[in-house]
């Protein structure tokens, strides 16, 4: 039997898709729970419609991306840190900073989202990247400045 699934099923598909199960399975479980429903001609016509939102959203959600990713292109964010006589810095910057230094500028990005992983532990300006979606990748200039104490 042919359904659709309503949402992602272990082992059987991802949201969306037709997939093809035995009959019992179909009717006792999948569609007993609202996982999936019958392949028709009605239920693919609201499939298609479904599949035209989710695209006309998606691409809202990459504009919103571009904009946020020119917005980081010209923000320089600065972190003072300890360092010594000859510019070494005593500890580093992480992904966990960064992400909090842009929540106060305004800009929500999960520190997981964050390319470039390992601490900045240099003095001086440094380009990490951001993937704000999974077509899209900004850039943010991280200054270390020192201080001496």
């Amino acid at each position: 039997m042919k359904v659709i699934l309503k949402q992602d099923v272990k082992k059987v598909g991802k949201k969306g898709e037709i997939v093809d199960v035995s009959d019992g399975y179909a009717r006792n479980f999948l569609i007993a729970r609202g996982l999936a429903v019958a392949e028709t001609k009605k239920s693919l016509e609201i499939l298609g419609e479904e599949k035209k939102i989710e695209a006309a959203e998606e691409k809202k959600r990459e504009e919103a991306a571009r904009k946020t990713a020119e917005e980081l292109e010209k923000m320089t964010l600065d972190f003072h840190v300890r360092s010594g006589v000859e510019g070494k810095v005593f500890g580093s910057v992480s992904t966990k900073q960064i992400a909090a230094e842009l929540m106060r500028k305004g800009i929500t990005i999960d520190k997981k989202k964050i390319l470039d992983t390992a601490p900045i532990q240099s003095l001086g300006v440094t380009k990490v990247r951001v993937e704000l979606h999974k077509n899209v990748i900004g850039t943010i200039k991280v200054r270390l400045i020192g201080s001496e104490k």
